[in-house]
């Protein structure tokens, strides 16, 4: 019988079971096309992706990315947008992306002076920062006046990036971080809908089987026989985004502003 005494304790925890593929930098045209295959089967970021191609396509000036990553979200930027990506100096042994024309930083040390951004993109990050208020702060600090904060965070997510991924937000919770550190005119929108999150639930339990390179033969085939459902779910997950409605959903986009 399963208890709280008997069941395992996971403050001792150090990493995930599984642990999907750190994204690409984009080199290749066969780079777009593995993103675009990664995308409908991974319905958190498909979901971002929709909903960043829309809202950075207006964007100009400076842009900086903060906590980059593999820059994944750079292409959806016009090209007269100066980007600019800037991300932890332990990325890389934490969540395991080194890309070359990215700037590492040591500590809380942000490489960027005040005021000299026209746009933050922060995507995918926020939770997994220990200390969000003034990790906020630095993002308002960092903004031109009337300058733009892109940011997506996660809500129906495993623990991923075991022991890193501390928060899951609420756009309660962000309307207060957001409007403490002095942004105005929050946005908060819904990345998906129950629909949406019971896809993405049952794509996680299909792909158990397959994340064993040495699992059980038996298992292994198991794992085959269902990528067609994984498939189908991929594809009701990806046209449920069209639907805006209920509490749950993947996560959320948020926009706001620091005012003039």
């Amino acid at each position: 019988m399963s208890t709280h005494a008997t069941r395992r304790n996971l403050v001792d925890a150090t990493a995930e079971s599984f642990k999907p593929p750190v994204f690409r930098p984009r080199r290749s045209r066969w780079d777009d096309i593995l993103a675009a295959g990664r995308r409908l089967l991974d319905l958190q970021a498909g979901s971002a992706w929709r909903d960043l191609r829309g809202v950075l396509a207006t964007a100009s000036g400076d842009v900086l990315d903060v906590g980059c990553g593999a820059q994944v979200f750079r292409p959806l930027l016009p090209r007269n947008a100066r980007y600019r990506g800037i991300d932890r100096a332990d990325a890389r042994d934490r969540f395991g992306y080194a890309i070359p024309d990215t700037e590492y930083y040591e500590g809380d040390d942000w490489p960027v002076a005040p005021s000299s951004v026209d746009l933050v993109l922060c995507t995918e990050v926020l939770e997994h920062v220990e200390a969000p208020a003034p990790f906020v702060d630095k993002l308002f600090t960092c903004l031109r006046p009337g300058g733009r904060l892109v940011l997506t965070v996660p809500f129906a997510a495993r623990w991923h990036f075991v022991p890193y991924d501390y928060w899951r937000y609420t756009p309660s919770s962000l309307d207060r971080l957001l409007r403490e550190a002095g942004f105005r005119e929050i946005r908060v929108t819904a990345r998906g809908n129950p629909v949406t999150v019971a896809c993405y639930k049952a794509m996680a339990l299909c792909l158990i089987p397959l994340g064993d390179p040495a699992g059980h033969p038996a298992r292994r085939l198991l794992g085959l026989a269902l990528l067609p459902v994984l498939g189908l779910l991929g594809l009701i997950g990806t046209l449920s985004l069209r639907g805006d409605w209920g509490e749950d959903c993947l996560g959320y986009t948020v926009t706001a502003r620091r005012s003039d």
